[in-house]
């Protein structure tokens, strides 16, 4: 099973909104961290995918964005979404500057029968081991973010759901200085070795949060294919643009990089799989139209959605 993990800007809720029908089918959890006080766009998100009878995570106590500094409010949109939204769970984040007694609390008051832990930097590995045990009627869902939680931490969760989410995604401080490809990830196929039950990434966007991505002096286009010849393991793609001197232009940028995405899809044997994506990326190849860089990280996480669905067909 696979837990995207999703930051809740726009674009993000949108792939996810528009994505809803094969995320569900394909039994993906998404998790979302609410970023933006307006909810308007998250709600048609949770909407969408409970239409799908489909299963989202949505985390009470964000440390990004509007909410990282307003628990309440987010945890009153959980409440009123959950009660006629059983595949809604709650998430709480367990970071190195959270303490036991908000665990607590944020669980409590909750009220939800399934909570997921997404292990993410806290340390007294004990006290959480002790907050499961203590509450029998809770079912809870482990989430291990890698960076944070090795095996010896891991060990200590060998009940119920666990998770391990990797982020794959390398982040430089230009789009300039990524190679022409690199390796992605293995999860997909070598999760089960790690002794987790699923696993989730970051997709194309990486851990790190940022409001905005700053002007473009190289437009990039990153996508993950699987390399057959080499253990099905998961490599990405960057293709950039020629110029990178100046911030001007991110039109022709995006050309220049579609350019070359476009080549590599007509190669013979391709390693790109044929998806919605590419499809709609050809036909702006072919319209010769930039239609933002919002949109094209919309393009990129789509692309990477219906890969991972291609895997567990």
């Amino acid at each position: 099973m696979y837990y995207p993990y999703f930051r809740g800007k726009q674009y993000e809720l949108i792939v996810v909104k528009e994505n809803a029908k094969l995320i569900s089918n394909s039994g993906f959890i998404p998790i979302i961290e609410p970023v933006k006080s307006a909810t308007s766009g998250l709600v048609r998100t949770l909407d969408a995918i409970k239409n799908e009878n489909g299963k989202v995570i949505l985390i009470i106590n964000p440390v990004n964005g509007d909410f990282k500094n307003n628990h309440e409010e987010i945890l009153l949109f959980f409440k009123d979404n959950h009660s006629d939204f059983p595949g809604l769970s709650p998430g709480v984040l367990l970071t190195d500057d959270i303490d036991l007694e908000a665990i607590k609390a944020l669980v409590d008051r909750s009220s939800a029968n399934k909570v997921a832990l997404i292990h993410s930097g806290y340390s007294n590995v004990r006290d959480i081991v002790s907050l499961i045990s203590n509450n029998q009627n809770v079912e809870f869902t482990n989430i291990f973010i890698e960076q944070y939680c090795g095996r010896l931490y891991r060990n200590h969760f060998s009940n119920g759901g666990r998770v391990l989410i990797r982020d794959g995604f390398i982040k430089r401080s230009a789009n300039r200085l990524h190679p022409d490809s690199e390796f992605f990830s293995d999860l997909h196929v070598t999760y089960g070795a790690e002794e987790v039950n699923a696993f989730g990434d970051f997709l194309i966007v990486g851990d790190e949060y940022s409001e905005s991505g700053g002007p473009a002096y190289s437009v990039a286009i990153h996508v993950t294919y699987v390399d057959a010849t080499n253990d099905e393991a998961m490599y990405l793609f960057h293709f950039k643009s020629d110029r990178n001197d100046t911030p001007a232009d991110p039109a022709g940028k995006f050309l220049e990089a579609l350019a070359k995405l476009v080549s590599k899809l007509e190669l013979e044997n391709s390693v790109i799989a044929e998806t919605d994506a590419m499809k709609e990326f050809r036909q702006l190849y072919d319209s010769e139209h930039f239609p933002g860089l919002g949109y094209l990280k919309k393009m990129m996480m789509q692309h990477h959605i219906e890969l991972m669905a291609s895997l567990v067909e």
